[in-house]
């Protein structure tokens, strides 16, 4: 019986164990499950988070990419006011190179060759003395320490001469080397000076110069050309400028950009092509606006009264795929008209308009407009002073041709340039009217020219008179061809009207452009001239010629004359 009771209690404590087995068993099995639903769950928020993380940085990078347009656009359209707040004089003397010190630095050469240490072997002592031989093998110790140390000195002594030697040429080099870069200083300071004095004292060249460094120092955004040409007439204090402007491309074609998440894509939107050229047209506007204020404002001496600024783009022509060069903006203005804009407040292009600019109507296609006044015209190659060997210029002077030669080479030029003429009488002050046609539809038209032959600035007389005599004869046009040059007062009174006034650096680039003839004009000492008249007497009838020239265009009446 008790035997029973036991093999029933094993039984039980085995079930009892079996049953805490299953139940430690069921216990880890859903504490696993627990754990697993735990993970999945901390999987799925690390995948919602990383995925909300992925988002926002597609995200930014979208928002990112707009500020970067909007600030560009910002630029631009900013592009003339935050210049108005630049002093742009150029100061001559910040060219000058200052002295730097220049302390000589021996590096390793400062440092003395240290003699070497005489190191003899220790005495003998009184037991090694005893030793046969020991007493000669010492002695033999000490002597090779001896000649070693005299080696060594010796060394040492010719490193401490090379050492002292080597710094002493270091020297010499150091002071050829100042002695030089003070030569350097004082010769750029030098030239520095020259050049600042032929400014002041009112030099052409220098005056040339140093409007092109004012250009150059102008602040413009990446990716805008800076690249211009800069020519200055005296006679009439007259700066000509040509200037590259940024092609139609710098203009952003997207607006802004956003995050597509369905197609995982930062996706562009685009600018219209209207805003595009708005955009463009402005800048263009503004660039040339900008320009223009810079050259004035620099200009402390008043050298310049009036500026032509033509602005190029140098492109591909999508239609031909060559080269182009066309001029999309041309103005000339005078600094009393031009210092009365408030250019804080202005619309540029709505300034443009008030200046009378000539604008490409399509810039961004390239139509190009017609220069006010070309470059090369002016080039300082065709009025350049002769020198010493003047005698043997074989250039035609048109100062001392007599007047029938005169009359002939410019009838003649203009007949070069597609018009027809016949002379007939000259009038009081040696000059002859010419009438010319251009039989264009709807563009031709009749245009009165009127030459003379002027050693001094041209008045503003002359223009009055030409602006009658177009005006008699019914021309659409008038175009005075000088000599010389003209001021202030003609420019603003051919200001809004159909004149064209070309100088003694435009007619000397016309007749060798056209009429192959390679001229110059050196006033004689003893030149005089009459009274300034109105040479509207004579007259020249000619018929249509069987082309046009691009600088004239229309018909004209052509008048020369020997004044001042």
């Amino acid at each position: 019986m008790a035997r029973r009771s036991v093999w029933v209690q094993m039984q039980r404590e085995a079930e009892r164990r079996r049953r805490e087995a299953e139940r430690v068993a069921r216990a880890l099995e859903r504490e696993q499950q627990r754990r697993a639903k735990e993970e999945a769950r901390q999987r799925a928020r690390d995948e919602k988070e990383q995925k909300r993380l992925y988002i926002e940085q597609r995200t930014h990078e979208a928002e990112q990419l707009t500020r970067e347009i909007s600030d560009r656009v910002e630029q631009f359209q900013g592009f003339l006011r935050t210049s108005l707040t630049v002093d742009t004089s150029f100061d001559i003397d910040a060219l000058k190179d200052q002295p730097r010190p220049l302390p000589f630095d021996p590096g390793d050469l400062a440092t003395p060759i240290e003699p070497p240490a005489k190191r003899l072997p220790p005495p003998a002592k009184v037991l090694q003395r005893l030793v046969p031989g020991a007493k000669a093998r010492h002695e033999q110790l000490v002597t090779d320490a001896e000649t070693r140390y005299a080696e060594e000195l010796a060394r040492a002594v010719q490193a401490e001469r090379d050492r002292q030697g080597a710094l002493a040429s270091a020297e010499r080099e150091h002071e050829t080397f100042v002695h030089d870069e003070a030569d350097r200083v004082a010769r750029q300071n030098k030239e520095v000076d020259a050049f600042k004095d032929s400014y002041e004292a009112g030099n052409t060249d220098s005056i040339v110069t140093y409007c092109s460094m004012v250009l150059a120092a102008s602040r413009y955004p990446e990716g805008f050309p800076q690249q211009h040409r800069v020519a200055y007439v005296t006679e009439s204090r007259q700066l000509v400028v040509e200037m590259d402007l940024p092609t139609y491309d710098i203009v952003p074609n997207v607006i802004d950009y956003r995050y597509v998440r369905a197609k995982d894509e930062i996706a562009p939107k685009a600018r219209s092509a209207t805003q595009r050229r708005a955009l463009y047209a402005d800048l263009v506007a503004q660039i040339t606006l900008r320009s223009v204020h810079e050259l004035f404002q620099s200009d402390r001496p008043g050298y310049v009264e009036s500026i032509v600024f033509n602005g190029h783009v140098d492109a591909i022509d999508p239609r031909t795929g060559q080269a182009t060069h066309p001029c999309l903006i041309t103005l000339r203005t005078t600094r009393d008209l031009f210092s009365g804009l408030d250019l804080a407040r202005v619309d540029p292009g709505a300034c443009l308009q008030g200046l009378n600019a000539s604008v490409s109507r399509n810039p961004s296609e390239l139509s190009p407009v017609r220069p006010v006044l070309e470059f090369n015209m002016v080039d300082p190659r065709f009025v350049e002073d002769t020198d010493v060997l003047s005698s043997i210029d074989q250039r035609p002077n048109l100062m001392e041709l007599t007047p029938g030669e005169f009359e002939a080479l410019i009838t003649n030029l203009f007949e070069k340039m597609g018009l027809e003429t016949r002379l007939t009488q000259a009038s009081r002050d040696g000059g002859v009217d010419c009438v010319a046609y251009d039989p264009r539809p709807i563009f031709g038209g009749k245009v009165v020219i009127q030459a003379k032959r002027y050693k001094n600035t041209v008045g503003v007389s002359a223009v009055r008179d030409l602006f009658g005599t177009m005006q008699n004869e019914g021309a659409s046009k008038g175009i005075l061809v000088t000599t010389s040059g003209y001021g202030k007062a003609s420019f603003e009174f051919a200001q809004n009207k159909p004149l064209e006034l070309l100088s003694g650096s435009n007619l000397l680039y016309l007749l060798e452009e056209h009429a192959g003839v390679t001229a110059k004009i050196e006033p004689p000492k003893n030149w005089s001239q009459p009274e300034e008249k109105s040479s509207s007497e004579a007259r020249i009838e000619t018929t249509p010629g069987l082309g046009r020239h691009p600088e004239v265009g229309d018909s004209s009446v052509l008048s020369f004359g020997n004044d001042q």
